[in-house]
């Protein structure tokens, strides 16, 4: 040892002094053990062993042998000393600081055999600890650099030595725990772009090898390696891998659910926590590299099939927090979004394209999910996500439309349907979600909304609405820490449009009952409104304080008023009386009616919005029955006149108010006694039904009003019936114009006749107990208001039209259940006499249906009816069910045509109103009530429907053969008792119906197979038919099955029924469809060219999706392995649809279509088609690219049918287009003398089919061709062989069509150019004499001058001159006397 000792030193000393061969001398007597030894001993004790290899090194030179073999052994002997973890960190960095320093000194073979032993430990796992590796990439450099080295047998450049060493290293396995600090190394070490790829790909695969926690800092690593490249292959690697992640965890997550057992491979809460770490690296890197930046929206764009993921979209989010980049990943987002929407729409809508697809991933669901995902600790995403739901809803809310109206589908609607209320409806979600689990954005969430609430007054807000009553609902508590922001905005409200205040009100409902201060506030702010200058502010009061009278009930009020509150909290479990005890309860209540009275003396508007809350006020809160009945009465008496033989018994004048020539509406008298008599039935119910008030006196009170409106409207019914039209200075000479103060006056008069007239036929209907009297009084009203109504339609059919549609009618849409049910359905014996008095009444009958219609029309409008309990959802679909019923029932029960042959009177028949109704009711419910469609069917009270275990389809099904069956009458029953409006309707009404079915279903199929049939055998003539059987059949069979073949034997059955444009050549007679015939063509060919649009717009999606896989293939594996000459099913299907519609085209294009319509949609599709033929070449050019091989087969023969078959036959189309124009354009102007501007605008129509349809045709064609030609080069196959060079084009004349034309024209023109003589020549004569007379003016002026001069001369006779110039003249003062004789009368006498 001591010797050892010894010599370690002489070696220090040695190096120290300049004797270099004393050195060399003494290293070369020791041994490789001893060397070893000594630099072991000394590197653990850590003390000069940096000087001691540098005196190694000095004493082997790298020229000689023995030096180089030395240095390579102190390289051997450190590199695993220094990974053997035994050193400290300090020496250990010495070492192999001091090694990179000599690398580049060593020769070729000894770095080739460091580099090799680099290799083989990281193969064998053991550079676990990675000390050692920072020399690694210096190796690799200094053996790049080196010309030559023995590999083999052979040699090899130093570059392409470690092209191989590196290809070898990542070819072989790594240890999972030497990956980081691979990656780490590996930036450091020069690689070419291949290697890089390689690498990289490497680095990604062992993603699944490590442990989670080490995922962070290995992406971190390789987000630095990056740098070099590759940035695109490195964020796609992490977000695949993430991606999996998730998917294995939702899967565990289900497997666990259906089978009750927690096997977690991964937990979840480091899943998410490891993923926020990541994704913070990667923003931090992208803010420092806008390359990469750019690189991950690049890749995301190319990933058109599948761009989204959860973690992709937290990663959007937080790159969002960017600023340049902000704007850019919210656009992507709404794109992607919508695209989704849009894409899973088009698959529902066609088996074909479900069959070749599987169901679209939903974005909805990622992005619900990364909401889920970011409660564990994301606060980088949370600000990302207020801001999409807030864009989501701001970009595809509902619009307003013409005039500021709000559209009446577009808002309220149950369900989502279209992509931007799906999307809308999405921003909603995210922001519910946020606000459920973020608390610091509570804050942020809640003003925005309510912002919006404020300031977007143009546009409709419910989406907001909305989402603040889901807010509400959800954490009312919560709410109420913010509820400053709710408070101001209160102060607001007298501003805001009406809508928005009864829609917030509602919204901020349960919060009213749990805070006293907000209810206060609101109260304060209500009663400033009352007295606001806007009409709205104030009709803002009045609903604000309806509001609370309906919601804070006074205790004792009636159970049933409970059961119908509409607005309810499950969290929200305060019970007012608690906090308000029953007295200032009642008297807070009371102080809000008086309040409320004193809108009894304000506009007509305020007044209305009383009286139609009044009755909900008093279902919810019966306490207050005895004011609000005597509020009305103390009303009602202003009007009516006490006397008993006055007529009319109403003041009708004190009605009307008229500010200077404007005359308007001051009290809506109808709406007020319809208030009156719906209060009073209900009170008068709930006494009979023993629920009465515990108060003797305020029921002597109650019972006192209500015996004293009673008699009212006693009264009143009975001078009504007497009283005559003049008696309300109405009849039907009266002037109804609403240009003039009087017609207004006399319309307001109208309206407000028919309104009371509709309040008393319903208060005497229920009141009469099925009296036959009382029935009859109810026939005498109704004849009255029918009368004011002929006249108000009859004034309106003349001149223009009326300016307002009719009046709504003030019967509720109860009494219109039990009216129906009364008239067609009740078969009690006792009441068939009474009754019968009414049935006898066609008018009434027909009435009674049509405001049953025009109460469906409403609620499928707005969503809900005028009257009582019209708001109430429940109960108005329960009305719904019960007018179906009866409708269902007389319609099935009553042919229309026994009616039509028992019964010629004016108007439509009841049936067909039934019908109209039905209609109406199923498109009421499917969009209303989508979710109780079951239910609906099933309250129908049918025989088989109403089964509890039939599903929905069997139910619909049930119904649908009956339509079925009264469509077969319809069509068996010979022209003559054929009715096309019932078979319209009917189609109609199974149009609806078929979308309840399930098209899996036996149901379905049998629905599709007799529409087949109908439409095959039917042959009436019958256009608006055609359409609706045709149409029907199209919607079905696109979810059966592609309706390409369909389309085609119709294309064939239209060229057999129009013949063809050459009319030499005789068509083959086909009938597939008899329903197809020469009058119905032409309207069929319009349903056929839609139907072909459709179709073209699902191969154009289909042949974008295959180009997106070409691209994302790209990207994630570099090439696409299928061979070109091998179609997948998608692009079997995409030759074989266009191929059958080229085939269907061609008999259309050959077909003799009338010009207008017919031919210019025809050119339009097949423009279409060749730009989509256009496209799909593209494709197919872009596959050559990256795939050998053939052409397949069937696009040949795709190319051949659209070459050779359908090119020709356009450009003779084409000239068939244009020669009938030109043949059509003269006999019309011949046959009827038109008016200049309509023939301009004929001429300029006709122009501009010409110059759009036909070049725009001829250019697809050309373009098609164009790139058949690029391909052709591209596949070395001649496709052109089938294309003929088009001839329609030149300028060749055809002579016989052009003498033909000419000689057409010469004898239309012989007449014309006779007259045209004629005229001319008396043009020119007339012309001639003008100009004559002129001159002769100015020369007889001048002779008259003369003659002035000569006048002193007279008596000396004058000279010769002077005389013959008279003579001149004279003659012509003859010739032209009318231009003499006024000039002569002007010369002085």
């Amino acid at each position: 040892m001591s010797n050892m000792k010894v010599t370690a030193e002489k070696i220090l000393s040695l190096s120290e002094s300049d004797g270099v061969d004393e050195l060399q001398k003494h290293l070369t007597l020791l041994s490789d053990d001893q060397l070893t030894t000594m630099l072991t001993n000394s590197a653990l004790k850590g003390k000069d062993t940096g000087v001691l290899i540098k005196a190694i090194f000095k004493g082997s030179p790298v020229g000689v042998s023995h030096g180089a073999n030395r240095r390579l052994l102190v390289y051997k002997h450190c590199i695993p000393l220094c990974e053997s973890g035994d050193l400290q960190t300090e020496v250990a960095s010495d070492i192999i600081g001091l090694l990179m320093l000599e690398t580049h000194s060593l020769p070729g073979h000894a770095l080739a055999t460091l580099a090799s032993l680099y290799v083989d430990a990281i193969k064998v796992g053991e550079m676990n600890s990675g000390r050692s590796l920072e020399l690694f990439p210096t190796i690799l450099t200094a053996l790049a650099a080196t010309e030559a080295l023995a590999y083999g047998k052979g040699e090899l450049s130093g570059d392409e030595y470690k092209k191989q060493l590196i290809n070898s290293l990542c070819s072989s396995r790594w240890d999972p725990q030497c990956v980081i600090h691979l990656t780490t190394m590996f930036r450091d070490v020069p690689l070419s772009a291949e290697e890089l790829q390689f690498l990289i790909e490497k680095i990604v695969r062992m993603f699944l090898k490590l442990d989670l926690q080490e995922i962070p800092p290995l992406v971190y690593q390789l987000l630095l390696l990056s740098a070099k490249g590759g940035k695109k292959l490195v964020l796609e690697g992490i977000i695949n891998y993430f991606k999996k992640q998730d998917q294995l965890q939702k899967d565990e997550q289900r497997n666990a659910e259906n089978e009750d057992v927690e096997v977690q491979t991964i937990p979840q809460d480091q899943l998410r926590h490891v993923e926020g770490t990541v994704i913070l690296h990667i923003v931090f890197a992208i803010r420092l590299d806008h390359e990469l930046g750019r690189e991950f929206f690049k890749s995301l764009k190319a990933a058109q099939s599948d761009p989204l993921c959860p973690f992709s979209v937290a990663l959007l989010l937080s790159v969002a927090r960017i600023q340049r980049y902000e704007e850019q990943v919210f656009e992507f987002l709404k794109c992607a979004i919508t695209k989704n929407f849009k894409d899973d729409q088009i698959q529902h809508s066609s088996k074909f394209l479900q069959e070749l697809l599987p169901q679209c991933n939903s974005v909805s669901s990622m992005i619900l999910d990364t909401v889920k995902n970011s409660v564990f600790g994301w606060d980088h995403v949370t600000q990302g996500l207020v801001q999409l739901g807030f864009i989501l809803m701001d970009s595809f809310g509902p619009k307003a439309g013409a005039f500021g109206k709000i559209s009446s589908t577009e808002g309220t609607s149950t369900t989502a349907k279209t992509p931007n209320q799906q999307a809308c409806r999405l921003g909603g979600q995210v922001l519910l979600e946020s606000f459920k689990m973020h608390e610091p954005i509570r804050g942020e969430i809640l003003e925005q909304v309510l912002n919006r609430l404020v300031t977007k007054t143009a546009s409709p807000v419910t989406h907001f609405i909305d989402l603040l009553s889901s807010i509400v609902m959800s954490a009312p508590m919560i709410l109420l820490e913010s509820s400053s922001k709710v408070t101001e905005t209160f102060d607001q409200l007298s501003y805001l449009p009406l809508s928005t205040v009864q829609g917030l009100l509602k919204a901020v409902q349960p919060l009213l009952k749990v805070s006293m201060s907000m209810k206060d506030a609101l109260i304060l702010v209500l009663r400033k409104a009352m007295f606001s200058s806007n009409l709205d502010g104030r009709k803002s009061a009045v609903a604000g304080f309806l509001l609370l009278l309906k919601n804070f009930r006074i205790l004792g009020s009636l159970a049933s008023s409970q059961a119908s509150q509409a607005i309810t909290s499950s969290q929200v479990q305060a019970d007012v009386h608690s906090r308000y005890n029953t007295a200032a309860n009642e008297a807070f209540c009371l102080e809000i009616l008086s309040s409320l009275r004193r809108c009894l003396n304000q506009q007509a508007d305020v007044r209305l919005m009383l009286y139609e809350g009044f009755h909900d006020v008093l279902r919810r809160n019966s306490q207050l029955t005895s004011s609000i009945m005597q509020t009305l009465l103390s009303q009602l008496k202003r009007y009516f006149e006490p006397e008993q033989d006055l007529l009319p018994p109403l003041k009708l004048e004190s009605c009307i108010s008229a500010h200077g020539d404007q005359v308007f509406i001051q009290e809506p008298l109808a709406h007020l006694l319809s208030c009156t008599v719906h209060c009073l039935l209900w009170n008068q119910n709930m006494r009979s039904g023993g629920n009465v008030s515990d108060d003797e006196d305020d029921e002597d009170e109650e019972g006192g009003v209500q015996s004293e409106l009673h008699a009212i409207l006693e009264s009143i019914t009975k001078r009504m019936i007497k009283s005559e039209l003049e008696d309300f200075e109405l009849d039907k000479c009266a002037e109804f114009s609403t240009s003039s103060s009087v017609g207004v006056k006399n319309s307001i008069y109208a309206v407000l006749v028919m309104g009371l007239n509709e309040v008393l036929i319903e208060y005497n209907f229920i009141t009469a107990n099925y009296s036959k009297n009382h029935f009859e009084d109810v026939l005498e009203l109704f004849k009255h208001y029918h009368k004011v109504s002929d006249i108000l339609k009859e004034r309106a059919g003349k001149g223009r039209p009326a300016s307002s549609k009719t009046p709504r009618s003030l019967l509720s849409l109860g009494f219109i259940s039990t009216l129906l049910t009364a008239l067609f359905r009740d078969s009690t014996q006792s009441r068939e006499e009474s009754l019968s008095v009414l049935r006898s009444n066609g008018d009434f009958l027909r009435y009674s249906v049509s405001v049953a219609l025009q109460k469906i029309q409403q609620l499928e409008e707005t969503g809900h009816t005028d009257g009582p309990e019209g708001q109430s959802p429940d109960k108005t679909f329960r009305h719904l069910c019960d007018i179906t019923s009866v409708l269902m029932w007389r319609y099935t029960n009553v042919p229309s045509t026994v009616e039509d042959a028992g019964k010629k009177e004016k108007g439509q028949s009841v049936s067909l109103l039934c019908l109209e109704g039905l209609l109406r009711v199923f498109t009421t419910v499917l969009q209303r009530y989508p979710t109780r469609m079951s239910n609906f069917l099933s309250s129908l009270g049918e025989g088989e429907a109403e089964g509890e275990g039939s599903d929905l389809t069997e139910q619909t099904a049930f119904y649908i053969r009956q339509f079925q069956r009264a469509l077969m009458n319809q069509l068996s029953g010979g022209e003559e008792e054929f009715n096309s409006k019932e078979a319209q309707l009917l189609v109609s009404i199974l149009s609806v119906l078929s979308r309840q079915l399930n098209p899996s279903s036996q149901q379905f199929g049998q629905m599709i197979t007799w529409t087949v049939k109908i439409c095959k055998e039917t042959n009436f003539e019958d256009i608006s038919l055609t359409k609706g059987l045709l149409s029907l059949l199209f919607n079905l069979h696109v979810l059966y099955k592609s309706p390409v073949t369909l389309l085609w034997e119709m294309c064939q059955d239209i060229h057999s029924q129009l013949g063809d444009i050459d009319q030499d050549v005789e068509v083959e007679k086909q009938s597939h469809f008899a329903i197809i015939s020469i009058k119905t063509a032409a309207s069929a060919t319009l349903l056929v060219l839609s139907q072909v649009g459709k179709v073209l717009d699902e191969v154009d999606w289909l042949i974008a999706k295959k180009k997106g896989q070409i691209s994302s293939d790209k990207t994630i594996s570099g090439s696409t392995q299928q061979p070109l000459g091998q179609q997948d099913a998608i692009e079997k299907a995409i030759t074989i649809q266009l191929g059958t519609l080229l085939t269907a085209l061609h008999e259309l294009v050959q077909t003799a279509l009338p010009t207008g319509p017919c031919s210019d949609t025809l050119m339009r599709e097949l423009s279409r088609t060749y730009s989509i033929l256009t496209t799909l070449t593209k494709y197919y050019i872009q596959l050559c690219a990256t795939q050998p091989g053939q052409l397949p087969a069937r696009l040949e023969k795709l190319v051949k049918l659209s070459g050779s078959h359908l090119t020709p036959q356009c450009y003779c189309f084409i000239t068939y287009v244009q020669s009938g124009e030109l043949t059509t354009g003269a006999p019309e102007k011949s046959k009827k003398k038109k008016k200049e501007d309509d023939a301009v605008a004929a001429a300029s129509a006709k122009v501009l089919r010409q110059t759009k349809a036909i070049p725009n045709l001829i250019f697809n064609i050309e373009q098609y061709e164009k790139f058949l030609i690029l391909l052709s080069k591209k596949s070395k196959v001649n496709l052109m062989q089938y294309m003929k060079l088009s001839t329609s084009r030149d300028f060749r004349i055809n002579a016989a069509t052009l003498e033909a034309a000419l000689q057409e024209q010469e004898h239309q023109q012989d007449e014309s150019q006779q007259v045209c003589l004629y005229l001319n020549m008396f043009i020119v004569l007339w012309d001639w004499v003008f100009h004559l007379d002129s001159c002769l003016f100015s020369f007889r002026l001048k002779i008259l001058s003369r003659l002035r001069k000569l006048k002193p001369q007279r008596k000396r006779g004058g000279s010769s001159e002077e005389k013959k110039s008279l003579t001149l003249v004279l003659p012509l003062h003859f010739l032209y006397p009318h231009s003499f004789i006024p000039v002569i009368s002007t010369l002085p006498v």
